[in-house]
This record gives C-alpha cells, sequence and structure tokens, in this order.
C-alpha cells in the first residue's frame, strides 16, 4: 500500500506475518526517526502497523520532513 495524504498526515497501513515482524519492523523505524530527530505518530495492534506523519513544530501538516521519514520507511519494506 502506498502513502496517502489524509487528515493532514501520510497515513499508510502495513501488515506483517506476525506481531514478532511488526515490532521488529518497529524497532528499526525508532532507530531512524531517532536519527532524524522527527518521531511517528503510529499504532500497533499484533501484526498491523499504522502511520501519520506529520511535523508538528509546522503546525501538523506535511512537510518534507515527513515525506524523507516516509522514504525511509519504504527503503525499510524492500
Amino acid at each position: 500500500m502506498a502513502w496517502q495524504e489524509k487528515d493532514n498526515s501520510l497515513y499508510q497501513k502495513l501488515e506483517f506475518k506476525d506481531f514478532n515482524e511488526a515490532f521488529g519492523f518497529m524497532s528499526r523505524v525508532a532507530m531512524i526517526a531517532e536519527k532524524m530527530n522527527h518521531h511517528p505518530k503510529w499504532t500497533n495492534v499484533w501484526n498491523t502497523v499504522e502511520f501519520w506523519l506529520s511535523t508538528h513544530d509546522a503546525g501538523d501538516i506535511v512537510t518534507d520532513r515527513d515525506r524523507k521519514l516516509a522514504e525511509k520507511i519504504d527503503a525499510l519494506l524492500k
């Protein structure tokens, strides 16, 4: 599934094989987000991870920082 612009955020819902795979993916994203100092709003329920990326400092709108984080997230899926 591709990123969608939804409610002033970049949104994506990902499904994995199980909780372990989903949580491992989230851990890898967390390391990238920390280096970028740009932390996502996200949820995890069992094998599903949902993202809502926006820049709080810019008034909760989508900025280049969100697009760059989305690109890095996509790269982890390849």
